[in-house]
């Protein structure tokens, strides 16, 4: 199946924001940076407590936000007691709120900018970092290619095109969010990285799919329409923990937006992958 420039920008456009892997409910302006404040994240006075000794950073997914993606899981973890912080990148001119459209090399890099920043505000050594779609896979090319290794603790990714898309059901998708089409006008370089065998794909993983120094968790749902098939989220290496939420929980219906935005199951293995001496069982009513 090709898929060129010209499909892209017809109006389904959206199957290219499919490609993305992720498309979030769009709540700006109401939900700005201040909220993120009031809500006790993105707090540059935090401090680090004994029982969660690193910051986690939040990355969001390809038409994601700072905001928009976390509004669930950034709560959850401000509660159980962690600094937690997020940032935008990915951003194009014109497009304001839809970030994670960049090319990811570049994404990459601020990614390293926002992590030097949160270790400078809180005196720390080392983050965790949970991502959402691209940005469970984006901090990869982070810890392979900028130093991010030395860095980091643990990646979490949840629901993260690590090996990228087939294009299953994107039609589909595109369908359920017809506003895509409005808010892209041309095709985003990250889009087509993330499709199954593309050259960024093709590099990233090339030579195993982790780093020394690095734990990994992957979160995923078979129900997943965008990274497909749902499996090739799952990563190959030393620390390396691949969580099927079916596994846990048979009856989880969660698929592609809702295991990031409001999956309490998700939550609770994501908090376990932070704090793993302390973690419990997840069951369906975690």
């Amino acid at each position: 199946m090709k898929l060129s420039l010209e499909r892209v920008r017809r109006p389904a456009t959206a199957v290219a924001a499919a490609v993305a892997v992720s498309f979030l409910p769009f709540t700006a302006p109401s939900a700005t940076a201040a909220q993120a404040d009031s809500s006790g994240w993105n707090d540059y006075d935090c401090e680090p407590s004994a029982a969660h000794p690193r910051p986690v950073v939040l990355v969001h997914g390809t038409f994601g936000n700072s905001v928009d993606n976390w509004l669930g899981l950034a709560p959850y973890l401000v509660k159980r007691g962690y600094c937690v912080f997020s940032l935008d990148y990915g951003q194009l001119p014109g497009k304001p709120f839809f970030h994670g459209l960049g090319p990811i090399e570049e994404s990459a890099k601020q990614l390293d900018a926002y992590v030097d920043k949160v270790l400078a505000a809180t005196g720390t050594r080392e983050v965790d970092l949970v991502g959402h779609s691209q940005g469970g896979m984006m901090p990869r090319q982070y810890l392979k290619f900028h130093g991010g290794a030395a860095k980091v603790n643990a990646l979490v990714g949840i629901a993260p095109s690590n090996h990228g898309t087939s294009l299953s059901g994107l039609a589909k998708l595109a369908d359920q969010f017809p506003p895509i089409g409005d808010v892209v006008d041309e095709i985003g370089p990250s889009l087509l990285q993330q499709k199954e065998g593309s050259d960024f794909l093709k590099r990233l993983n090339e030579g195993g799919d982790t780093v020394p120094g690095v734990n990994y968790t992957v979160i995923a749902t078979k129900y997943d329409e965008v990274v497909t098939p749902y499996k090739s989220q799952f990563l190959n290496g030393p620390n390396v923990k691949n969580v099927l939420l079916q596994d846990l929980c048979p009856v989880n219906i969660s698929e592609h937006l809702a295991i990031g935005l409001a999956d309490r199951m998700a939550f609770h293995e994501t908090a376990n992958a932070l704090d793993p001496a302390h973690a419990t069982p997840t069951k369906c009513l975690s």
